[in-house]
C-alpha cells in the first residue's frame, strides 16, 4: 500500500517584525478615525510557512512521504529549492509566474499583540491545481482558498482517497451549509477546542453526531488532553508536557503531520493522535513553524516514553 500523503493547503511566506514598544501607546482611541502610525522594527525575519508547507515539513521529519499540493508565485523559487533539498516531492506545487506567493506580514509588540495583513496571491487559484489521477494512502484538506478546499475535497472523494478536514484559519469562510457539505466528503475532522465550538454552533451538530458519520473527530485542547470521538466512544489522549513554550505558530500543523503519519501506516486514530501530540510539543519549543530539528530517533523515544509505543 502506498504511504504517500497529499497535503492540500497554503504554501506561504511569513514576514515577522518586532516592534520594541507597545501598540497601545501609539494607537489612540480618540484618533482612530484618522489613523496614521509607523513602527520602527529593528528585528525582522522571514519564515517559510503556510499549512501545506508546515505539515509537509513535519511529515518529512518523521520519514513520511509528503506531497504538498498548492499554488505559489514566481517569487517562491527559494522555498521550492528548500523543500526539494529536504527530500520533499514538489511535483504538485503549481507555480504561477504572474502572481505572488501567499504572504502574511505580522508586526508584534512587546505585549505579544499582533497586527497582521495577508495577501492570498496565487492561493486564489488553488482550485485549478487538479490532483485527479494521483494516488495516495491519505490526504488532508488544510486551510486554503475556499474554492480550492472544496475542489480538492471533491477530487479526493471521487478518487476514494480518505482525507482529514482541517478547518483552521479557514473557519471564517465556512457557514453551516459549507461545513455540512465538507463533512459529507471528509473521513476525519480535526479541530481545536475553539474551532469545535464554532463547528457545533454553525452546523447544529455535536462532535458525537459528526463522528457518527465519519471515521472520527479529533479535538485538540492546547496544553490539555486531546479528545478523539468515534462511534465506539470518546478517547482521551494526554498531552506530552512541553519543556518550554517558545512559539505556538505551526503547532497545529505539526500535530496534523503526526496524525497523518500514523494514519498512512494503518494506526488507530487514538494512536495517530499520540504522535500528533508529540510533534506539537516539539514544535512549540522552537521559534517559527519550520525551525525545529528533532531526529526520528528522538521522536520515537518521546513516543515510547509517554505512550509506550514507537514509530
Amino acid at each position: 500500500m502506498s504511504e504517500k500523503v497529499l497535503i492540500c493547503g497554503s504554501i506561504a511566506f511569513d514576514t515577522i517584525a518586532v516592534f520594541e514598544g507597545h501598540f497601545k501607546d501609539h494607537i489612540l482611541a480618540d484618533s482612530i478615525q484618522s489613523l496614521s502610525v509607523s513602527f520602527f522594527v529593528p528585528s525582522l525575519r522571514k519564515e517559510y510557512g503556510g499549512c501545506a508547507g508546515n505539515i509537509a515539513y513535519n511529515l518529512n521529519l518523521l520519514g513520511g512521504r509528503a506531497v504538498p499540493v498548492g499554488t505559489v508565485g514566481g517569487d517562491a523559487s527559494d522555498y521550492l529549492v528548500y523543500m526539494q533539498q529536504l527530500g520533499i516531492d514538489t511535483s504538485l506545487v503549481r507555480v504561477l509566474p504572474d502572481m505572488y506567493t501567499p504572504q502574511c506580514f505580522i508586526t508584534t509588540d512587546l505585549d505579544n499583540n499582533q497586527i497582521a495583513s495577508f495577501h492570498p496571491g496565487a492561493m486564489l487559484r488553488s482550485a485549478d491545481n487538479d490532483i485527479s489521477g494521483h494516488d495516495a494512502a491519505w490526504a488532508i484538506v488544510a486551510p486554503d482558498s475556499k474554492d480550492g478546499m472544496f475542489a480538492h475535497a471533491g477530487r479526493l472523494r471521487a478518487a476514494g482517497i480518505p482525507f482529514v478536514f482541517d478547518l483552521g484559519q479557514a473557519m471564517p469562510l465556512f457557514d453551516g451549509e459549507d461545513l455540512r457539505r465538507m463533512l459529507g466528503m471528509a473521513t476525519i475532522l480535526c479541530v481545536n477546542e475553539y474551532e469545535a465550538s464554532v463547528v457545533r454552533q454553525r452546523s447544529g451538530m455535536s462532535m458525537e453526531e459528526i463522528a457518527a458519520g465519519l471515521r472520527g473527530v479529533v479535538v485538540t485542547h492546547g496544553g490539555e488532553a486531546a479528545l478523539v470521538y468515534q462511534q465506539a466512544g470518546i478517547t482521551e489522549v494526554p498531552v506530552v508536557p512541553a519543556p518550554s513554550v517558545v512559539d505556538p505558530t505551526g503547532c497545529g500543523d505539526a500535530h496534523r503531520a503526526g496524525l497523518l503519519y500514523g494514519l498512512s501506516r494503518g494506526w488507530s486514530l487514538p494512536d495517530a493522535c499520540k504522535l500528533g501530540n508529540v510533534m506539537g510539543t516539539l514544535k512549540v519549543a522552537s521559534k517559527g513553524p519550520q525551525n525545529h530539528r528533532p531526529t526520528r530517533e528522538h521522536i520515537d523515544a518521546l513516543l515510547r516514553a509517554h505512550y509506550g509505543t514507537g514509530l
